[in-house]
């Protein structure tokens, strides 16, 4: 289909396929960016998201999400649900089944989710669990570890034996979807950072902070260090930016910018990811090397393509 394109972040690679098949059958973006973050959720070698998803302080899963429709301005978000492994789709249905609302947190989504129907499933693999014993004592899996990572990692040793827990590369996925319509969505979800404060929420629920989304505008959506995306609202200023003229990956970068000059003891990575209404898209990150993936109707495979870097 003639304009249909979808973008994600590292690792949501995985969803577009499922996502692009929806586009070129001629479905909304809403239902592309659903399938597609469904399809990473579902991963449990991410141990970012969904299945898998590295758990809090006290050994427990948490997962947030939200998504957004660009041609409303409507949203659905949840936050702390434990036991259901596709946050993506409840939130979905806090948009369309209770538009009186926006976001629901803890045991009122999980209720939500029961009500819908939805099914409980393990989120917690014995992978996750490893990783979550092990990382509290060593350095990150893949060697990208930041001073701001360390700093974070010793604290959350601290709490967790303040806690007397039970015995027994971190990031989130954002996908940005424009149909033939010419409509925009973005979804997100995460498991958040592992060893977080229980109820901990980050950026990626919050509408403006890790999620954007307007047809007239753009769309945007953040990974990495989600209190600084929250104290910055880098979603919605990088759509702002987009709506005043300046090119997706400009819009990403004057973003990071802006956040990376505010003070934070725990400062770590923190990417952008945005997307014009006319499919044009770009985006940027703190982090050295960091790439999104691009898919759209006849490819055979996602395209990958490199971030612009921000010192």
């Amino acid at each position: 289909m003639a304009g249909t394109i979808m973008i994600a972040s590292e690792r949501g690679e995985v969803g577009l396929p499922a996502g692009v098949e929806i586009l070129a059958a001629g479905g909304s973006a809403l239902d592309a960016v659903e399938a597609a973050v469904h399809e990473v959720e579902s991963n449990p070698d991410d141990h970012w998201v969904g299945i898998g998803g590295i758990p809090n302080l006290l050994g427990v899963v948490e997962l947030d999400a939200s998504i957004m429709d660009g041609r409303t301005r409507a949203a659905g978000a949840v936050a702390a649900v434990r036991g259901y492994a596709h946050p993506i789709s409840i939130a979905r249905q806090v948009m369309e089944r209770l538009p009186q609302h926006v976001m629901l947190v803890g045991e009122g989504a999980e209720r939500f989710a029961a009500e819908l129907g939805f099914a409980q499933e393990q989120t917690l693999t014995d992978e996750a669990l490893r990783r979550w014993r092990e990382g509290l004592d060593e350095p990150s899996w893949d060697g990208s570890e930041s001073d701001g990572d360390r700093r974070y990692r010793r604290a959350a040793h601290e709490l967790m034996r303040s806690m007397a827990p039970p015995e027994g590369n971190w990031g989130t996925v954002d996908v940005i979807a424009r149909d033939w319509r010419g409509d925009l969505c973005v979804g997100v979800s995460t498991s958040g950072y592992p060893w977080k404060y229980p109820g901990r929420v980050g950026d990626s629920p919050v509408i403006g902070a890790g999620n954007y989304c307007d047809n007239a505008a753009g769309a945007a959506a953040c990974t990495g260090r989600g209190e600084l995306a929250m104290r910055a609202q880098s979603a919605r200023m990088a759509v702002e930016a987009l709506r005043g003229g300046a090119d997706p990956a400009a819009a990403c970068r004057a973003v990071l910018e802006e956040a990376m000059a505010l003070t934070d003891e725990y400062r770590s990575p923190l990417q952008v990811l945005a997307m014009t209404p006319d499919g044009s898209h770009g985006g940027a990150s703190t982090r050295e090397t960091s790439t999104y993936s691009v898919m759209e109707p006849g490819m055979a495979e996602p395209e990958i393509v490199e971030r612009v870097r921000v010192e």
